[in-house]
C-alpha cells in the first residue's frame, strides 16, 4: 500500500470530529500504534499522555565532541561517529554529567501519513532537573519538529545542565505530540474561548482583571506570598548523581536552596550560571478540548528563554469537568551572560492555546497517574516531599517556565 492510500486508510478509521486541524488525542494516538505509523516495541499505558506518547531510550548513548544538527547531506550516524569521544551501554544504568552532549537513539520510531507532523518537548521532570535535551530526525535541520510523512528513527541529544544523572534503556526524557494542519489560536480565538471558559484563577480568588490576551494568553511571576513561605528554589552546586527512576528518595535540601518570601522582598536577582525554580502568579486552565504551549523565547518581554518542558495537556488545572480551579506554572529560569532582576508580578511569558482534533479519552490529572495536578511550587518527583510541594486544598500544581537566557525550555 502506498504511503498516500495507507495515511487514507488509518483516517478512515476515525470518527469525522478527529480528522480536522489540531492536535491528535490520546486515542488517535493509540491507533497510529496499533496500525504502525508509531513503531515501538511494547508501549505502555503510561506512555500515551492526553495529547502526546513519552519516548524512550533505547540500548545505547554516545558522548558527542559538540551539538549538531542533521541534513538531507549529514546524516544522524555518520555524525556521531565522526564527533564520538565514547559510547555507553544503556542495559545497565549510566551516569551523564553535566555539560557534555550525549545522543540517544530512541526505543520508537514512525512512519507517519502524509498529513500528519509532530513536535517534540522535554517532560516536565526533566525540565527541572534543568536537563536539556532535544529531539532529532534524519534530514530535518531543526530540533523538536518531525515533518508531515516522517518516516526513520528519532533520536534525543541530552545535556545535564546542573546535576550529574543516571539513565538507562527505557528512561523518558522527552514526549511528542502530533497535529494535522495547523492547531494554534490567534488571539481573537482565544478571546472567544476565554468567554466561556475561565482561563486563570488567583491564590486569593481575585486577580488583576481578567487574562491578558497580547499574542497568547500572558503570565506573570509570583515573588510574593506569606512571610515564611518558599517562592522559589536555587539548586545547590553539587557532584551527587540524580537516578531518574527513583521517586521521592533524595533530600530536597541537599540539591535545593529554599527561597523565602520575607528574604526577597518581592524581587530577585538571578545570577548567571545559576539555576532557579519559580512559579507563575496565575493558576493556569486548560479545557478538555485544548492543549497549551508556553512560548520559548520572547524577546518583547526580555532576554530569557521560557519553559524547558512548555506543553500544558488538555485537563491541565481543569479536570474532568473543570472542578480544579486552575494550576500554577513551575518555571525553570537560567539566567546567563550578566545578572537579571525579576519583580513580583513581572510578566515573563505567554501561553499559545492549540485546539485539539477531538478531546482525549484520558486528561491530565491523578486519574492517569500526571505527578504534578495539585502541587504548587514543586521540585521533581525524585525528592521527598517538602512543604511547599505538599498538596494544597486550593489546588494549585505546576507545570514549568523556563530559562531566563540573557543574552535556550
Amino acid at each position: 500500500m502506498k504511503k498516500d492510500e495507507a495515511a487514507a486508510s488509518l483516517f478512515r478509521q476515525l470518527k469525522p470530529e478527529r480528522v480536522g486541524s489540531g492536535i491528535l488525542p490520546s486515542q488517535t494516538i493509540r491507533t497510529l500504534i496499533e496500525t504502525g505509523k508509531i513503531i515501538a516495541p511494547r508501549v505502555a499505558d503510561d506512555q500515551i499522555q492526553p495529547a502526546s506518547i513519552d519516548l524512550r531510550l533505547g540500548d545505547v548513548a554516545y558522548q558527542v565532541k559538540a551539538s549538531f544538527l542533521p541534513s538531507e547531506k549529514s546524516l544522524i550516524g555518520p555524525k556521531i561517529k565522526e564527533l564520538l569521544v565514547k559510547e555507553l551501554d544503556l542495559k545497565q544504568p549510566a551516569l551523564l554529567t553535566p555539560g557534555n552532549v550525549f545522543i540517544a537513539p530512541l526505543l520508537e520510531s514512525l512512519a507517519l501519513p502524509s498529513d500528519v507532523g509532530g513536535k517534540a518537548n522535554p517532560k516536565s521532570t526533566t525540565g527541572r532537573l534543568d536537563i536539556f535535551t532535544r529531539l532529532m530526525t534524519e534530514g530535518e535541520s531543526t530540533f523538536e519538529v518531525v515533518r508531515e510523512g516522517y518516516s526513520g528513527g528519532l533520536y534525543v541529544e541530552i545535556v545535564p545542565r546542573t546535576f550529574p544523572i543516571v539513565v538507562k534503556a527505557g528512561t523518558k526524557l522527552n514526549q511528542l505530540r502530533f497535529f494535522r494542519g495547523n492547531p494554534q489560536s490567534d488571539d481573537e480565538q482565544l478571546r472567544r474561548l476565554a468567554k466561556k471558559r475561565q482561563l486563570i484563577y488567583y491564590e486569593t480568588g481575585e486577580g488583576p482583571g481578567g487574562p491578558v490576551i497580547r499574542e497568547g494568553l500572558r503570565i506573570s511571576i509570583d515573588l510574593g506570598g506569606s512571610r515564611e513561605s518558599i517562592v522559589a528554589y536555587k539548586a545547590r552546586k553539587t557532584q551527587a548523581p540524580i537516578e531518574l527512576s527513583s521517586i521521592g528518595t533524595y533530600d530536597a535540601n541537599e540539591f535545593w536552596e529554599p527561597l523565602r518570601a520575607e528574604a526577597l522582598g518581592g524581587s530577585l536577582v538571578l545570577n548567571p550560571g545559576e539555576f532557579y525554580l519559580l512559579s507563575s502568579k496565575e493558576k493556569i486552565s486548560v479545557p478538555p478540548d485544548y492543549a497549551a504551549e508556553m512560548v520559548s523565547y520572547d524577546p518583547s518581554i526580555g532576554e530569557f528563554t521560557v519553559h524547558y518542558a512548555g506543553f500544558f495537556d488538555p485537563g491541565f488545572g481543569f479536570g474532568n469537568t473543570g472542578e480544579i480551579k486552575g494550576t500554577t506554572a513551575v518555571l525553570e529560569v537560567r539566567a546567563h551572560e550578566v545578572p537579571i532582576l525579576l519583580e513580583d508580578g513581572r510578566e515573563v511569558g505567554r501561553l499559545i492555546y492549540h485546539k485539539m482534533t477531538a478531546p482525549p479519552h484520558k486528561l491530565y490529572g491523578q486519574g492517569i497517574g500526571s505527578s504534578y495536578q495539585q502541587q504548587g511550587l514543586a521540585l521533581s518527583k525524585q525528592f521527598k516531599k517538602t512543604s511547599a510541594s505538599e498538596p494544597s486544598t486550593s489546588l494549585p500544581a505546576l507545570a514549568t517556565l523556563n530559562h531566563v537566557k540573557v543574552a535556550d525550555v
